[in-house]
């Protein structure tokens, strides 16, 4: 919570609300022409499924690809990858990198469902259904109402998104050697993003605070686990040798060894 308002992050925090600000006017205008780019470009808005196992976590068209990008189902099968991974080779860093995605679905679902229940902004699809352009706003909705419809109450700040871009967060800044991680991950996002307005799920201003929210989110985690040192003092410190003497019997003989 502290990260949001701290020196080094305010700048951030205060573009997120401004950006939110100056999107709410025009999401109705975005939302319909994200429908006809998504036409053009072959985007189906049925977001369908089919079942692996007792899941259903198949996407059936391009576009329930992109959406299933900020699925926790994502997050978790990610992380079970890291954590195999870390298990086996005895990989400290695979295994920070497996526990940082599970603690991020948590740490970003709070703030999420508190801004949700906060807010309670129509999604879309509904808000187009009921003729709310931009969608209806009730603020501290009940429990059982936000239970009961929660699509009614739901759109601000989008899940999806915060969960997938704190997840992608926590692997960029823990293996920043890998360059094309970041090109790959923000071309998906910007798919996933694409594929919630077109099939009527958010609206664009419900992305800025997301994005914060994922990305402090997932820095803080990131940052916990490991601890910054400088790699030339560690040099220094470093002996070039060691001196050991051993002392062992074979065959009736004596032995003291140098190494």
């Amino acid at each position: 919570s502290k990260s949001f308002i701290s020196k080094e992050n305010i700048w951030y925090t205060g573009g997120a609300i401004a950006t939110t600000a100056l999107l709410i006017p025009v999401d109705q205008k975005i939302v319909d022409e994200s429908r006809n780019i998504a036409d053009n470009i072959g985007l189906s808005p049925d977001n369908k499924y089919g079942k692996l196992g007792f899941l259903k976590i198949v996407p059936q068209n391009i576009g329930s690809g992109f959406y299933f990008v900020g699925n926790g189902m994502t997050v978790i099968l990610i992380g079970s990858g890291f954590a195999a991974y870390g298990l086996i080779e005895n990989d400290y860093r695979a295994q920070a990198t497996a526990s940082g995605l599970m603690e991020s679905m948590v740490v970003s679902g709070v703030f999420v469902q508190a801004l949700k229940r906060i807010t309670g902004r129509e999604s879309p699809f509904i808000a187009i259904q009921n003729g709310n352009p931009g969608g209806h706003w009730t603020p501290f909705p009940s429990f059982p109402a936000y239970a009961n419809e929660t699509p009614s109450y739901d759109a601000m700040p989008s899940g999806h998104l915060t969960t997938i871009m704190s997840a992608l967060t926590i692997i960029t800044t823990n293996y920043p050697e890998y360059k094309w991680v970041k090109p790959v991950g923000y071309t998906l996002i910007t798919g996933m993003c694409l594929q919630m307005m077109q099939s009527q799920v958010h609206w664009a201003s419900d992305y800025p605070l997301a994005l914060l929210i994922g990305y402090l989110s997932g820095k803080n985690i990131a940052k916990n686990r490991f601890q910054q040192s400088n790699p030339t003092d560690s040099l220094e410190n470093t002996k070039n040798y060691t001196l050991n003497v051993t002392g062992n019997r074979i065959n009736n003989f004596n032995l003291i060894g140098v190494s």
